[in-house]
């Protein structure tokens, strides 16, 4: 297996110069063309997430975002995939200090 993942920022800001009705439709190509370019596949061999979709189109079809952070993910046929990366949430200070009382009080049941 010849998998390589990357996680990818790509500016939208030509979708500003795009007509208002044609902004989202003008972001999915864009991401496609960018993952072209570094990914070095055909147009057909690129496969956008419907997350990715639906994250573009959240806010309509004029206001697209003017950035987007991607997981490409190349296979060894060629496809790529590109879907929403997977953000872990670091925890606070006060959620750690919240919880270290709790794991204590288990530890002393047992």
């Amino acid at each position: 297996m010849d998998e390589t993942e990357r996680i990818i920022t790509i500016p939208l800001r030509a979708t500003k110069m795009a007509p208002r009705t044609r902004r989202a439709k003008r972001a999915i190509k864009e991401i496609r063309e960018n993952i072209m370019r570094h990914m070095k596949v055909p147009e057909d061999k690129v496969w956008i997430d419907t997350s990715l979709n639906e994250k573009i189109w959240e806010r309509g079809i004029q206001n697209p975002p003017s950035k987007i952070s991607v997981k490409a993910v190349k296979f060894d046929d060629g496809l790529v995939e590109v879907s929403l990366p997977v953000v872990e949430r670091k925890k606070k200070a006060d959620e750690v200090k919240a919880e270290a009382p709790e794991a204590e009080a288990e530890a002393k049941e047992e």
